[in-house]
């Protein structure tokens, strides 16, 4: 035992200690100076965290943190920003979003200018302009995020509207949906898409009057299209997508992303990049399960190589709900264009099909996301699901129905019964809420669109998505549709479908974490996680929810290092002297805090 002795005005003090001071972990980096949201209910705010290769070490006031500090500690000030754990990113194709990162932007307001034909083809022809070299090594002009619903024709941009453009080099623009596409004659020609190609299953060539196809093709035309136009861009090309698209998650505040829909060559491309230190993110990839299974088998792993790691499976049962290929269960209420009386869209897989994947996922125990938007959709999916249950048995296979716009409350519950968990799409209520309110469902129905509402009412986790490239991973964009539900007309759909902000958080990053079996170790703030950190401009528990849009990312950091840092981003410390723990130092931190 040894007794300590001091002396303090003139007073002799003394004690025993039972054992010798044990120094506390060093610690890499402090983080302090701004509101601190850990999204970890038992202790939601923070004043300070410590970080050490890359885990979080300690969490709580300052002066706790400052027993941490030492000869190289580095010190990030906040500068008054609000730091988060880092978004993980529920469903997006973060590899083809850098198709969207390099290609011409033929977004509408306020992603882009696009608000006709005429300025589709302007902005094509500045974009060509601009990026001659890269169109020669390519042979191809590539546009991205046309939406037929917010140009003033009312439809789709045709091969003649192209042809205006240029009829010598292939033009190939996508819709923001990701499931339609327009092409000029060229790339029809590119192709080999004439009158007498048959219409592949699950797809749509429409034709224009003299029996010619006119250039637009829904789902699985498209993408047959799109592929054999891609060609061409080749491995360099596909690696630049992944780089580009990565880099642009980061910029959103994402430190996980996901490529859910990808086929062998495209997860090999993306492992590539990885190994060479190109992508700054996590990177969770689930393959076809229509394409190759084998290869989903050989190469699922729960742990991340480089940063990225087969996650699962994807299976796509029907289209898009804005473009009227979602498979519903009754007619559309007044679809814009030419379609049958009593039309309902339409399945991009067969029932068989749909059975056959799901019970191969359960039987091996891979994760299974399924895009499913329509009604008709999601009762294939649910069937399957629990059919393959009755037969292989409950385990946390953790399926995710991705999407879900036209989810019935009955679907919802089953859901919940079925522990499949929903990954949500709540900037539909943004982007073509008016749209569903006039075109799709109709008044009463679109109330009902991305119904979190029900799913919290029952107690259910759930994720929200940005779907990128149909829309740009904007986090804060997410974040404000699942607040306020606002449309672009500033209606408000389904208030009973609004959350709070604070679980709105949660949809982004803990939730989601889960949602990838990644639960304990990202998606909060709390010792033994990994330092995954987005800091914002502004808390988003504090400001008017009508505001939260205009919140910008200005750091994100991936395992203690700096990824991405906006202009404007706050000021990080260079190595500070360190305290040493003295009291007056601690006593001076407590003062400021309080």
């Amino acid at each position: 035992m040894t007794r300590l002795t001091a002396t303090f005005g003139g007073l002799v003090l003394s004690t025993f200690l039972s054992a010798p001071l044990v120094a506390e972990e060093i610690a890499d980096t402090i983080y302090s100076g701004g509101p601190i949201l850990t999204i970890n209910d038992a202790a939601p705010h923070a004043e300070a965290v410590a970080v050490k290769d890359g885990r979080i070490l300690a969490v709580g006031t300052l002066s706790d943190m400052l027993a941490h500090q030492g000869d190289t500690t580095k010190v990030f000030d906040l500068d008054g920003g609000t730091m988060l754990p880092g978004f993980v990113d529920s469903h997006g194709h973060a590899v083809m979003g850098g198709l969207q990162a390099l290609s011409a932007n033929l977004l509408a307001p306020p992603d882009g200018e696009v608000q006709d034909i005429a300025s589709l083809q302007d902005t094509l022809r500045d974009w060509i302009a601009n990026n001659q070299p890269a169109i020669d090594a390519a042979n191809l002009i590539v546009g991205f995020g046309y939406d037929q619903s917010q140009l003033a024709e009312l439809r789709h941009p045709t091969k003649e509207d192209l042809d205006a453009v240029s009829k010598d080099v292939p033009i190939i623009i996508v819709h923001q949906s990701g499931h339609f596409g327009a092409a000029n004659s060229a790339a029809l020609a590119a192709a080999d898409i004439t009158r007498e190609t048959p219409t592949p299953s699950g797809g749509v060539i429409r034709y224009a009057s003299d029996g010619t196809p006119n250039g637009v093709l829904e789902e699985n035309a498209f993408f047959l299209v799109l592929g054999k136009l891609m060609g061409g861009v080749g491995e360099e090309g596909f690696k630049a997508f992944a780089r580009a698209g990565t880099q642009l998650w980061a910029s959103f505040g994402y430190t996980t992303a996901q490529e859910g829909r990808a086929t062998p060559q495209v997860a090999g491309i993306a492992r590539a990049v990885a190994a060479a230190g190109d992508i700054p993110v996590d990177l969770a990839i689930y393959p076809d399960v229509l394409v190759d299974r084998d290869y989903i088998l050989a190469n699922q792993s729960d742990t991340y190589e480089n940063g990225v790691r087969i996650a699962g499976a994807k299976l796509t049962i029907d289209g898009s709900p804005q473009g009227f290929t979602a498979l519903r269960d009754r007619p559309y209420y007044d679809p814009v264009g030419s379609y049958p009386p009593g039309y309902k869209g339409y399945s991009a897989a067969s029932e068989n099909q749909v059975n056959a994947a799901i019970e191969w996922a359960f039987e091996n125990n891979i994760q299974i996301l399924t895009h499913s938007n329509g009604e008709g959709a999601s009762d294939m999916l649910l069937a399957a699901i629990k059919a393959a249950e009755a037969k292989h048995g409950t385990a946390d296979r953790r399926p995710v129905l991705i999407h879900g716009q036209f989810l019935r409350e009955d679907q919802v519950a089953e859901m919940n019964q079925l522990n499949v968990f929903p990954s949500l799409f709540p900037m539909h209520t943004f982007y073509w809420g008016d749209w569903h309110r006039d075109h799709t469902v109709g008044p009463i129905n679109a109330d009902n669109i991305s119904p979190t509402g029900w799913v919290r009412e029952r107690g259910m986790m759930f994720g929200t998505h940005h779907d990128a490239p149909v829309a740009f991973p904007n986090s804060m964009r997410v974040l404000s549709a699942t607040v306020t539900r606002r449309t672009r007309s500033g209606d408000i759909l389904g208030p009973h479908h609004r959350v709070d902000v604070m679980t709105a958080l949660k949809a982004m990053t803990l939730w989601p974490a889960y949602q990838h079996f990644e639960e304990s170790t990202k998606g909060s703030i709390e010792v033994g996680k990994v330092a995954d950190f987005v800091i914002l401009s502004d808390d988003p528990t504090a400001v008017d929810p009508e505001t939260l849009a205009d919140i910008k990312v200005q750091v994100t950091i991936k395992h203690d290092k700096e990824i991405y840092r906006a202009p404007d981003g706050p000021q990080k410390a260079d190595f500070l002297a360190p305290m040493g723990h003295h009291i007056l130092d601690v006593a001076h931190a407590a003062t400021r805090r309080n």
